[in-house]
């Protein structure tokens, strides 16, 4: 049977992307193996972040990753303090509830959900 098992991140800059995922989406440094690979933790969703010299601020990778939220205004308005940029930056309607879309500093699509 398939399973997922690591959600990697590839970036250019491994401290803009520590400082990026703590700080605004409040992930925790888990663990570091060397200055270019850590292991993030978010209410038990661990991902990957590795440094690459093969990734430019300009390229995304192209996959989105979700975020669950329970209160989707006072999300925005967090994210808004941090100069986010947005792609939906005003709760969308989607079908399990609401949803708005925003980049990373190095081009990756981040959203966050509000179910219903």
């Amino acid at each position: 049977m398939t399973q997922v098992c690591v959600i990697s991140i590839h970036v250019p800059e491994m401290k803009k992307a520590i400082d990026f995922y703590t700080e605004v989406l409040g992930f925790e440094v888990n663990k570091e193996y060397g200055p270019k690979i850590v292991t993030l933790v978010h209410e038990g969703l661990p991902i990957v972040v590795e440094e690459s010299e093969s990734v430019s601020n300009e390229e995304a990778s192209g996959i989105v990753l979700t975020l669950k939220t329970d209160d989707i205004y006072e999300t925005v308005g967090a994210l808004k303090e941090h100069d986010v940029e947005f792609i939906i930056g005003e709760p969308a309607p989607c079908p399990p509830g609401k949803y708005i879309s925003f980049r990373d500093p190095f081009g990756n699509v981040w959203e966050y959900l509000q179910f219903d």
